[in-house]
């Protein structure tokens, strides 16, 4: 892997919030993600499922993690099984954790080859009352494929179908959703990179450069730095295509004139950031261009400043939507009278902001937490309000990620830059 982070502290103390959380005589067991076909004879790059990140900073496939804090015998409370490697396994794929590497990562002590975990399950599981099992339960996700945890509950429940199965699930989400000191330097070094890699893409942009150039730009200083790679598939969007909310062709030239919204981010060692700037791609805003990313700043310096603890999500997503009402009405794109006559239930300014302002950030970009819980000291959110125009070609969206503090919100990007004005000195060279 690219990054080196060991933080056997860390995923120790989210292994102590988790066991604390799930009942007496319980037995949890997480299991890594799949290793998904791509054709033939390859796999997809692998993505480690974040809750086993969480609990092991174990990055590598066919992990499985098994926690039973009141096991009778001490040696199986932690236990973490891995594929064993051999000659073959070294000379095609490469690195695989060693026990020793991976009790130095993780912070556990009892490391078992994959071949170990039936066995080793048999002998503990009947003192346990409850046994924990994991789904992904992100309220974004609506399941269709059945991955390893649906595979392995089915497995499981009708090896032992006379335990009582809890649900993992609403642990971590309430855990990850606070970012502990540690975990937010590793977003921060994400964001840094992020800002790395779009002041590289102001001083590359110019007419007649295609959007897969950019992304290019983006993805060396990302590798350069050593990032992950991407956060999420990058939006390089030019013209009319802003307009497309996921807009992942990026196969358009940039013509003079137009504007330029990007949506991209570095992942450093699982930890994202999330970014979105609009630039326009002769260096120069025509006044209306600059009139309507002035007006999603304004909405964005607004929104920020409600990100504190004890903010309700709808409330919050309310009071936004008001102030950009007021904006549209400047930019004469709504009136008055399409406001008074609004349906509640879809506002006139949805027409040009359809999507939500904030989401939570972390080791899913979209990160797993609560909509309906109030905002808390340790959340780090996105804030990303957009115009977005078709009939004018013209899309705007800025965002930033934000911790929020003791002392409010902390704009993790405030060095990335925003203003129309820096944006252009530093295209034109200043």
């Amino acid at each position: 892997m690219k990054y080196q982070i060991k933080e056997p502290i860390l995923h120790a103390k989210h292994r102590e919030n988790f066991s604390f959380n799930i009942k007496k005589n319980s037995l949890a067991i997480i299991n890594a993600s799949d290793e998904f076909p791509r054709s033939g004879d390859q796999t997809f790059s692998f993505k480690q499922n974040p809750d086993l990140f969480y609990l092991t900073g174990i990055d590598q496939e066919q992990t499985i993690l098994l926690l039973f804090p009141d096991c009778p015998n001490p040696l199986y409370r932690e236990v973490l099984f891995l594929r064993q490697t051999n000659e073959h396994i070294a000379v095609w794929e490469g690195y695989k954790y060693t026990k020793e590497q991976a009790k130095e990562t993780s912070g556990i002590q009892n490391i078992y080859w994959l071949d170990e975990f039936w066995p080793i399950l048999s002998s503990i599981i009947h003192y346990a009352e409850h046994i924990y099992l994991n789904t992904n339960e992100n309220d974004r996700y609506e399941q269709s494929v059945p991955y390893r945890d649906l595979r392995f509950i089915s497995q499981i429940k009708a090896k032992y179908p006379l335990h009582h199965y809890e649900r993992a699930a609403p642990i971590f989400r309430k855990l990850r959703a606070i970012k502990s000191d540690t975990e937010l330097k590793y977003i921060q070094q994400a964001c840094n990179i992020t800002g790395d890699a779009f002041r590289r893409v102001l001083r590359f942009v110019k007419p007649k450069v295609g959007e897969w150039e950019i992304e290019a730009e983006i993805i060396h200083e990302f590798i350069r730095q050593q990032a992950t790679g991407h956060a999420y598939a990058p939006i390089i969007a030019s013209g009319v295509n802003a307009c497309i909310l996921h807009y992942n062709d990026n196969n358009r030239v940039c013509n003079n004139g137009d504007v330029i919204l990007f949506d991209f981010a570095a992942e450093y060692g699982n930890y994202n950031a999330d970014l979105s700037r609009s630039i326009p791609v002769n260096g120069k805003f025509t006044q209306r261009q600059k009139d309507v990313y002035n007006a999603v700043l304004h909405v964005f310096k607004e929104a920020k400043k409600m990100l504190l603890p004890g903010t309700i999500w709808n409330e919050y997503h309310e009071e936004v939507g008001k102030i950009m009402t007021a904006e549209l009405i400047k930019l004469n794109l709504l009136d008055r009278h399409d406001v008074e006559k609004q349906d509640p239930k879809m506002p006139a300014y949805k027409k040009y902001f359809m999507h939500g302002t904030s989401h939570h950030l972390g080791i899913d970009v979209h990160d797993f937490a609560s909509r309906y819980e109030p905002f808390a000291i340790g959340n780090v959110l996105t804030c990303e309000p957009g115009i977005y125009i078709p009939a004018e070609g013209l899309g705007i969206r800025i965002e930033n990620d934000i911790y929020i503090s003791e002392s409010g919100p902390v704009d993790l990007m405030q060095h990335i830059p925003i203003d129309a004005e820096e944006i252009e000195d530093i295209m034109n060279g200043a």
